[in-house]
Parts: structure tokens; sequence; C-alpha cells
């Protein structure tokens, strides 16, 4: 069984790709970011009067990311709790890891899912955080 997943309750991807793929037992999402379903805003990002970024929050963005990726999981027939896999990406991981590994500590507690987390210079928007997920759904 091969499923392509597309999510109304997340934000639309974009590139060419859908938000996960299920196949058999396992589900994997794409690249999840924090911007918000229908209007692409990015929670926590300040922008001065030209619309170039000033600051952004990483608690903010990584508590959307979370809401995104539940979502597209809920959609595929899956759980939080069936995350087994987790890369996260990073624009700044000197500043931003100590917050986000906290609130992953808040939500993954229970989830037990393998971790890797690997700065990056940018992401495709002016975002600070992104998800790569695989869930097993299987028995």
């Amino acid at each position: 069984m091969k499923r392509i997943i597309t999510s109304d309750e997340a934000p639309r991807p974009v590139g060419a790709y859908p938000h996960a793929r299920r196949v058999g037992d396992f589900v994997f999402l794409s690249g999840v970011g924090p911007r918000l379903p229908g209007t692409d805003e990015i929670p926590g990002n300040r922008y001065d009067e030209e619309g170039n970024l000033v600051e952004y929050d990483i608690a903010a963005q990584t508590l959307s990311v979370f809401r995104n990726v539940r979502a597209i999981l809920e959609d595929a027939g899956a759980r939080w709790e069936d995350i087994v896999d987790v890369t996260v990406f990073l624009t700044n991981m000197q500043r931003d890891f100590p917050v986000f590994n906290q609130l992953w500590a808040q939500h993954f507690s229970e989830v037990r899912a393998c971790r890797t987390t690997i700065e990056v210079g940018s992401l495709p928007t002016p975002i600070a955080v992104e998800l790569k997920v695989i869930a097993y759904v299987g028995s």
C-alpha cells in the first residue's frame, strides 16, 4: 500500500512534493516547517519596514512545527506516539538548540523517538527550524 498524504490542516508545501507518503506501515513526512496553514505566516518572526527579518522566536516556531507535524500524521492515520525517527534542521545551533531541546523533552518524553539535529545555513523560507519525520503505524 502506497498513499500520498496532503493535509488541509498544515501549510502547503513550498515545492513539488507531498506533505507525506504512507508506504505500508510507515509514514514518511517531507520537511515540515512552522508556517501557519492558510496564511503562510511564520510565528515569532518580526520584520522591519522593508520586509527584512530582524528577529525570530525559536520557541514559537518549534511549537508551530510540532502542531503541523501532528496534523499531517493524523491525516495519514498515525499518531504523535507513532513517531520513530526525527531529523531536525536548525539554522543557528548555538542560539536555538537549548530552547529546542527543552521543548523536545516536554513533547517527546513519552515518544522516545530517535533524533538527529543538524545546523544548516538556511531553509527555503525565513524559518529557523524544520523537522523530517518517520512514523511507524504497525502493530
